[in-house]
Formats: structure tokens, sequence, C-alpha cells
């Protein structure tokens, strides 16, 4: 038998079978890029399309937040939610308008008397509306459950009552209007309410203030903390004891405002624009009292507490300053240049430049001359007499000079450099700086001249550890404050409808309106 030889099968040729198939895919691949393209595209036409929202609208939408954050506090029982509500002021005062606040005033106030007194008080748009604009413009708030809260009404009329302490001229109004809203506060006695009380005693405070009439209020702020004290109400007893030691020291009562910080507490639980507050009210009654080193440790912590932002709480930032300046300069020390040099603060704080400098030169004369020149504005700020107690300092720092550059100079030299009278007046002068430490020197009186001492080195002495003992213990304060400060939401509190992205989205929001997360008005 033959074998027989057999052909192997031969693979089919598909060069031309897949690029058909090939083809197709490519066409196809085209076709989804451009739909995708198509619909990238129609999605930007349709962002583009999108208006932005009317101003009015949007502040509808936010006082019907707000209305319905209280509504649910209330049901809650939750107190803390109203500083949600307290912090929207900051934009709201910014942006209502007339008619959403009658509006409001009218959906809100049940009573009539009451209602009649907000809007006659009430200020009224420059143009008068004409029927077709009304009926186009119709304010529409969120459906509640009637009967409404007082929360609501409180909300009304403190949103009323900022903007009457926002216009000056109508300071009567506002008077009028804060004289009959904390009567009205004081008849209830619920958690809820606590923070609205707070503010409208804050605004009665400032109005009796711009009359000239702050001690008149004195009794009834006494009466208020101790109902505060009472009831628990932490920011009740922060604002009314801060309204209590502006009181005191606008009428320069120190002894009685240090007695009432003796035999008083500050809460713990303290919103933090309170607590700067009292920082500065305490500073200012340290320095008067000769505790510098105290009085500047407030101050400092004050400055540091004190909203961030450039353009918030100025007049705070810049009292704070002034004060905190001058006690450092009787503490011996000089101010660093960068405190003079911030921006927003430069222009107010070169007359107090310019002393600093008289005092690092011990320059008596200067001293004397830039004290006549500006001596009206120290008064205003109420530290010429502070500022006079600097004079013996100017002299220390003369004579720290003159001790570091001669080892022997005659008494009637020092009082032609420092600017003294008579040889016997530098004679007392030094006499008290060596006995005081100021100076390592001796006097030698039968030839009326001073010997200074060789020094000696300064790091063999205590005073490096006294330095590093006082940054640390900043630095452990620091860490106290912040443990007391962070707050953590409670378990049982009621869940939100909103989801944790619609949250976030809200917050960034108010952080956008509300400056550094505290409230300017408690700054002033």
């Amino acid at each position: 038998l033959k074998p027989v030889k057999l052909k192997a099968p031969v693979a089919p040729i598909k060069g031309k079978a897949m690029p058909e198939e090939g083809e197709k895919n490519d066409v196809e691949m085209k076709d989804a890029c451009s739909n995708e393209g198509e619909k990238k595209e129609g999605e930007k036409k349709e962002k583009i399309e999108e208006t932005p929202k009317n101003p009015r609208t949007l502040l509808i939408e936010n006082i019907g937040r707000n209305l319905k954050t209280i509504n649910a506090a209330v049901i809650a029982g939750d107190s803390r939610v109203m500083g949600r509500v307290i912090r929207s002021y900051a934009n709201l005062r910014r942006t209502v308008t007339p008619d959403v606040l009658r509006a409001l005033i009218e959906e809100t106030v049940p009573d009539a008397s009451r209602k009649a007194l907000y809007l006659e008080l009430a200020p009224v748009a420059d143009t008068p509306m004409t029927d077709e604009e009304k009926e186009k413009s119709e304010v529409k708030f969120p459906q509640l459950p009637k009967p409404y809260p007082p929360e609501m009404e409180a909300f009304s009329a403190l949103l009323l009552l900022t903007l009457l302490i926002d216009k000056k001229e109508m300071k009567e109004s506002a008077f009028k209007l804060a004289s009959a809203i904390v009567p009205w506060l004081k008849t209830f006695n619920r958690r809820t309410l606590d923070i609205f009380a707070s503010r409208a005693y804050f605004y009665l405070s400032l109005t009796y203030e711009r009359k000239g009439q702050l001690s008149d209020l004195r009794p009834e702020l006494l009466a208020a903390y101790r109902t505060a004290c009472l009831r628990h109400d932490a920011m009740g007893q922060a604002t009314l004891l801060n309204l209590l030691l502006r009181n005191y020291l606008a009428y320069n009562l120190y002894e009685q405002a240090l007695k009432l910080v003796q035999k008083t507490n500050f809460p713990e639980s303290r919103p933090n624009a309170q607590y700067a507050r009292y920082l500065l009210y305490i500073g200012q009654i340290k320095a008067v009292q000769l505790e510098y080193s105290d009085s500047h440790s407030k101050l400092m912590q004050a400055i540091r507490k004190a909203p961030q932002a450039p353009t918030v709480a100025l007049g705070f930032k810049l009292a704070a300053t002034k004060l905190a300046i001058i006690v450092e300069l009787l503490m011996g020390g000089i101010p660093e240049r960068s405190m003079f040099m911030q921006k927003e603060l430069k222009e107010q704080l070169r007359p107090y430049y310019a002393l600093t400098q008289a005092v690092r030169t011990g320059d008596l004369n200067e001293f004397k001359e830039q004290t006549q020149k500006h001596e009206e504005l120290f008064k205003k700020d109420k530290t010429l007499t502070l500022i006079n107690r600097l004079r013996y300092n100017v002299i220390k720092t003369g004579l720290r000079d003159i001790n570091l550059s001669y080892s022997r100079i005659s008494l009637q030299d020092i009082a032609t450099k420092l600017g003294l009278d008579t040889a016997q007046d530098s004679a007392g002068v030094v006499a008290k700086a060596v006995v005081d430490g100021v100076i390592d020197a001796s006097i030698d009186y039968d030839h009326q001249f001073l010997r200074s001492t060789q020094k000696f080195d300064l790091y063999s002495s205590c005073e490096p550890q006294k330095a590093l003992h006082k940054r640390i213990a900043f630095c452990l304060q620091m860490h106290n404050d912040t443990v007391k400060a962070m707050a953590y939401p409670d378990e049982s509190d009621i869940k939100d409808s909103e989801n944790a992205e619609e949250r976030r989205e809200r917050e960034k929001r108010e952080m956008a309106n509300v400056d550094d997360d505290d409230d300017d008005d408690m700054l002033l």
C-alpha cells in the first residue's frame, strides 16, 4: 500500500473580513463619542441658561429657613439651634427690605397692639408700590402650624431693632422699640427664648448709651443677671456681665467693677465673642490696678480671640491694641513693630507709635510733646491716665542707656540728658531706679556722680527659666481653652431631613454670610 499524503488544512485569510468589522466598530465608536460630546454641550448650555435667583427671592427663602429652624427647635426643646438663627442676622440686616420685613411682622406677631407698634416703627419703602407690583411681589412664607411660638415674634422684632440700630438717626425709635421688647420677653421662662433675650438686653444697653443715660439701666441689668444665674442661662450671664462691666467702666467705677468680677464667675460654656469682651474689660481693670503683667496677658488673649477677618470688629481690635501697647510700655517693654503696621489699624495707631518711639529713646521732651499733641485722642480712648504713668518709664529707659554707656557720670549731666531741672531732681530719680533694680549702680553723694557696676551674664541667672515657664504656661492655657471650646452633637438629637451633602452646602453658605463665625455686633 502506498502512503496517502494528507494536505494540511489552510487557515482562512481574515485580512478582508476583519477590516470590514473594524470599520463598523470605528464608526460606532465615533458615533458614541459624538453623542457624548453633544450631551456635554447640552448640559453646558443648560447651565448657562440657568439664571441666578432674584435677591428678594433669596431673602424670603433665608427667612423661611430660619422660621422652620425656630419651629423645629421649639418642638425639640433644643435651645442650641437658636444660635444658627442669631448668626443669620449678620446677612439679613444687610439684605432685608421694608416690604418683606412688614410682611414678616404681619405674619408672626399675633398681638394687635404690639403689631401696630412694630409697623409704626418699621421703615417704609422710598417709593410706594403700585397695585400690580404688590400682586407680583407678594411675600409667601412657609406654612407652619399655628399659633406661632413667641420665638418667631422675637425673631421679627429683633430684626426690626437691628435695622433701627444701624440707622443712627433713628435712635429714638430704636430706644422705644428696645424698651418695649425687653419687658415682653421677661414675661416668658423658655430656654429657647434666652438667646433672644440676651440680644435684646445688649441692644437696650446700646440705645441707653447713645442717649447718655447708661447709669439709669444699671438696676435693670443687675436684676436680669440674677435671673439669668437662677435659670442657668449661660448666654444671658455672659452678655449681662459684660454689659455691667461696660456700665461701670463708662463712669470710671473701677472699684465696683473689680468687686463684681471677684464675686462672679464667667460661664465656661461661653460664646467666643463675649469672652473676648470680658478679657478686654478685665485687662482694663487690671491696668488701672497696677497689675500690668496680668493685664497684658488678658489683652493679648482678647486680641487673639477676636475675629481674625480684617474688616470685622475693627473697633474692638483697635481699643484692645491701644491698651495693650500702653500696658507693655508700662511693663518696661517695647511693642513689636508689626503691631503698628497692621493695614486696617495703621492710621489710628500713629499717635501711639510716636509715643512708643519717645519711650524707646528715653527722650522726656519728645514724650511731653507727643502727650500734649494728642491729649484729646488719649482722653477719648481713656488711656491718658496710664500714659501719664509712663513718664517714669521714659526716665528709666534713659537711665538704662546712660548706665550702659558710662562707667561714671555726674548727676548734673544726667539731669541735662534726661531733661530734668536740677542735679537734686536727678539724684532722687537715680536713687529710686537703683532701689527698684532698674540699673545696677551706686551714687557718690560727696562728689555728685553715678558709678555703674559691671553687668553680669544674663544666662547665668534664672531669667531664661522664667521666660520658658511663661511660654509653657501660655501654651497649656491655650490647649485647655481649645479643649473646652470643642463641641460634639448629641446622639439623641433629632436628625434633619437634609442629607450630608445638603448640610455641607448650607454650612458653606452660612460661613460665607457670617464673617469668621462670630457676631460683629457683640464686639462693639
